[in-house]
């Protein structure tokens, strides 16, 4: 088992981190195929296009994650109707 290690205050930062990278890993392997199919340099095609697509990723979910969960608030119905 892992063991904690994150303190608190930084878990939006590592949430961040976390959903950027695997989204941008599936959406650059998507657009890869897309793109070129399963040739035979795909993973290194895919992989080149998918660090800059991380790199703009990461930032834009640390700044768009907060407005989306206040927009969200506005929505959601709180226990007790």
């Amino acid at each position: 088992m892992i063991r904690a290690f994150i303190p608190r205050k930084l878990e939006h930062i590592a949430f961040g981190f976390l959903l950027s990278c695997f989204m941008s890993l599936l959406i650059s392997a998507v657009a890869t195929f897309l793109a070129i199919g399963f040739a035979a340099d795909f993973v290194p095609r895919w992989l080149s296009a998918w660090l800059p697509s991380w790199a703009i990723a990461f930032p834009t979910v640390l700044v768009v994650a907060p407005i989306v969960r206040r927009i969200l608030h506005r929505f959601v119905v709180t226990d007790g109707g």
